[in-house]
């Protein structure tokens, strides 16, 4: 079967390799598993074998017909459609309990496609994918590393992120130009925990690390937020200065964040 490279197909041989991911997920027993982007049905072929039913989202529809004459439909239903437009809560709701995920994400929309995991976190119990190693170094990254960043922060704030192994590129066929890192994603959203509005405590991340090289201050009156109004609030989330967001704990941000909403809330009545 031909190789689409603008679909970034490259199909995991390594059979080790398969079955760990499939273990990395647990126990699937009555379980429905969505797999993003199965192709030729390497990874597809365990999750059938031990999960009560598989949701296989294939956009290449000459890979979608092979994996229907492939799996009973019974074990493996097909989905021919964009992952990145796939109900997740509605899959959930169909099983009656959260999803499972695994996939061997295209390299091309890696970003995306975790974004729209994120998104759909209520319908998602855990997901083992594997994606690009710098992809991966990114998004398990602690505060304070290289790496550590908007995805970091992003990702960690839906659940912990855990490596589990890196493969070379000799484990594809065709062989990628790059190595790849399989992650296990748990999913538990901080959001309640840290006391922070989802989609406004998203908003202030992009602010918060627009640009990598200028202190969190900067970032923050970049995006418009008076500077007396940003002093403040790093004084009262007692963060430095000349602190920058790449230094700072998921929970530093979430304090600064809360100490922005009470400073700028209160600063009409004056």
């Amino acid at each position: 079967m031909p190789v689409k490279p603008k679909l970034g197909q490259n199909f995991l041989k390594d059979t080790a390799a398969i079955q760990r991911i499939a273990a990395a997920l647990g126990d699937l027993s009555g379980r429905t598993v969505v797999e993003i982007g199965p192709g030729q049905g390497a990874i597809t072929a365990p999750l059938a074998a031990n999960a009560g039913h598989v949701l296989a989202v294939e956009l290449d529809p000459a890979m979608a017909a092979h994996l229907r004459a492939e799996y009973p439909a019974d074990r493996v239903t097909v989905v021919e459609q964009d992952v990145l437009t796939f109900d997740f809560a509605a899959a959930a709701a169909a099983a009656g309990k959260p999803l499972l995920v695994a996939g061997n994400l295209p390299y091309y929309i890696t970003s995306p496609i975790l974004f729209k995991l994120a998104a759909s976190h209520a319908a998602i119990e855990r997901a083992v994918l594997m994606v690009q190693r710098e992809v991966a170094d990114r998004v398990t990254a602690e505060p304070g590393s290289r790496d550590y960043g908007l995805l970091s922060v992003t990702i960690q704030m839906y659940g912990p992120a855990q490596r589990l192994f890196t493969l070379p590129p000799g484990a594809f066929s065709p062989p990628p130009d790059v190595h790849s890192t399989v992650f296990r994603w748990r999913f538990a959203p901080r959001f309640t925990e840290l006391g922070v509005e989802e989609a406004a405590f998203t908003r202030f991340l992009r602010q918060a690390f627009a640009q990598k090289r200028k202190t969190l201050a900067n970032n923050l009156r970049a995006a418009g937020i008076p500077s007396p109004a940003a002093a403040a609030a790093l004084a009262q989330a007692q963060v430095p200065d000349q602190a920058r967001a790449e230094a700072l704990p998921i929970e530093s941000l979430a304090a600064l964040w809360r100490s922005l909403q009470t400073i700028l809330l209160d600063e009409p009545a004056k």
